[in-house]
């Protein structure tokens, strides 16, 4: 079945709040272990159908978002989204009390367990109007952001169109397209700010109520990191700090020299090559039908799964007015199909990006006949360990896309690859200090971005945009605004993928059937249990970092450069 041709129907509140009261106090009451997961059995199914709506709404929403209504469903979720998790807090309770607890765990695993424990503490009926606020503020910088208009080359442009010019070998073009955009981050940073000031507020109640100390602690359970706290990222950033950005600042380095510049400015940055970066040849249909052929090729398993998304148009990858400029991957669980969101603009970016969310549709498509909808997908930083390792996996089909500039899409994905992981930690510690100082000023705020920016980027210039001077390209960063301390996590991911690419190296098969194991794994297993399933590294352990980045120095030394600039 088709994605345009499936069923949504908005949820009864009132209907799905009577059944699930009475299934949880059957759960409660159940005499055996038999009949107790039967119960069980139900109480999923109704979840998943709630969430197989709430998706579709969401999905359709994005997917257009001068849709009346589905922005009127969105908003509708908005409100009662915080009132689903207080009940599912309930059978969370009945979960975490149950006298067949034995025998659940050994059926089911204890994932379930570790995450109701965790999710417990992140709800209750005292913060039920302040969660309906906070993703309200959400949906409202969402709806700012794909509504952009920007005017540029004669013509209005949405915020993932703009970053086709970015890509410009003209530095004229790069500088005033990069001045176009952030003109209208600056046009609304009044109303960013007065957002995120709401949302830490809102936030930093919630977590009072609950009875943390900060917004850091609940924030942390919200993400079910159950096996590794805030201590262990701050350490973690401080390896980055050490082992990778000194690599960081050697890439960009060498990329001013190959573009022949005195200075590299911040508009500079996304252009790897004097002779421009590797662009994918054909149409965006054209780069589905290559995926077809490489996926068809890289195994059984990935043949059937991206032969399946396309018959049953579960891609949405075209940019156009009214889309969300984002990219994600979820799952329609009462129709068990994946579903890819992406705005395709023309450049390496496309492949990047297809890839990437093939990789998380290619690790639920194994786990859609996980019991619990929790089992799907793991915790974040395990999930982006999918999506960063399939876009090295690809590497053998990339001429497909790219024909004789493969090599340049090879140096350009590892370069990028490194130089992320120090933004990404620039993030993540920028939230930590949001939330230690709530009551920070907007304009301290932003002074304290740039200040870590240039702590992991020192090679950083704004000087020729005053606004970016003032600290405000944070603004674009969703994850900052919809999922506070989700962003840590794609640099653990990629450390954990560059692991992959390594093992991938020495020994492609059963580099590949670590990867299939744990992706039929899910959300059954906790981070680090995931990781020694995939015989992978921790990042957490001190020579992790280390040994990364001797592999990824030679690799960069070994790459002459200027020879691929062609």
């Amino acid at each position: 079945m088709k994605f345009d041709e499936f069923i949504y129907n908005q949820p009864d509140m009132s209907v799905l709040s009577d059944k699930l009261k009475n299934l949880i106090q059957n759960f409660k009451n159940s005499s055996s272990f038999e009949e107790q997961d039967q119960v069980l059995s139900k109480i999923n199914e109704l979840r998943k159908h709630f969430e197989t709506m709430s998706n579709i709404a969401f999905v359709r929403y994005t997917k257009n978002t001068f849709d009346k209504y589905f922005e009127q469903q969105q908003n509708y979720f908005d409100e009662i989204n915080p009132i689903y998790e207080n009940m599912i807090g309930e059978f969370y309770k009945a979960l975490l009390q149950t006298k067949f607890k034995p025998q659940l765990q050994k059926k089911y695993g204890n994932q379930i367990f570790n995450i109701a424990n965790a999710r417990i503490k992140t709800t209750s009926s005292e913060v039920l109007d302040e969660l309906k606020l906070e993703n309200k503020l959400t949906s409202e910088y969402r709806k700012i952001l794909s509504q952009a208009k920007i005017p540029f080359d004669k013509k209005e442009n949405t915020l993932s169109q703009m970053v086709y010019y970015f890509y410009s070998q003209d530095r004229s073009i790069r500088k005033s397209s990069n001045k176009a955009y952030w003109d209208f981050f600056e046009k609304h940073s009044d109303q960013f700010s007065s957002i995120y000031d709401k949302l830490v507020k809102t936030r930093t109640s919630i977590a009072k109520k609950l009875g943390f100390n900060n917004f850091i602690e609940l924030a942390y359970f919200r993400l079910n990191r159950t096996d590794y706290n805030s201590d262990d990222v701050r350490i973690y950033r401080d390896e980055v700090k050490k082992y990778i950005v000194p690599l960081s600042q050697k890439i960009y380095e060498k990329q001013k020299k190959r573009l022949g510049l005195e200075k590299l400015n911040y508009y500079d940055e996304p252009i790897f090559y004097k002779s421009g970066n590797p662009i994918p040849e054909g149409s965006s249909k054209d780069l589905l039908e290559k995926a077809k052929k490489m996926y068809d090729e890289l195994s059984a398993e990935t043949s059937d799964f991206y032969r399946y998304m396309l018959c049953n148009d579960l891609l949405d990858v075209e940019s156009r007015a009214g889309k969300a400029p984002i990219g994600y991957c979820t799952f329609i669980s009462d129709y068990r199909s994946p579903f890819i969101f992406a705005n395709f603009n023309g450049t390496i970016g496309d492949v990047g990006v297809l890839t990437h969310e093939a990789g998380h549709a290619f690790q639920v498509f194994n786990c859609q006949d996980h019991f619990f909808p929790e089992y799907y997908f793991p915790t974040y930083e395990a999930a982006e360990i999918y999506s960063m390792s399939m876009q090295f996996f690809t590497y053998p089909w990339i001429k497909l896309f790219f024909g004789d500039k493969k090599e340049k899409y090879f140096y350009q994905h590892i370069s990028s690859a490194i130089n992320s992981i120090p933004y990404g930690v620039s993030v993540d510690e920028f939230q930590h200090f949001v939330y230690e100082n709530p009551g920070c000023p907007s304009l301290e705020r932003n002074k304290k971005w740039i200040e870590i920016i240039k702590k992991y980027n020192p090679h950083t210039d704004y000087s020729e945009n005053p606004d970016l001077e003032k600290g405000i390209s944070w603004y674009r960063q969703t994850h900052i605004f919809e999922v506070p301390f989700y962003y840590i996590d794609y640099t653990l991911a990629q450390i954990c993928a560059i692991q992959f690419w390594i093992k991938m190296e020495r020994d492609k098969k059963s580099c590949w059937k670590d990867y299939l194991n744990i992706c039929k794994i899910g959300g059954s297993k906790s981070f680090l249990e995931i990781l020694k399933e995939g015989n992978l590294e921790s990042p957490f352990k001190l020579s992790c970092m280390k040994n990364v980045s001797i592999f990824l120095q030679d690799y960069i030394d070994s790459i002459d450069d200027l020879k691929i600039d062609f």
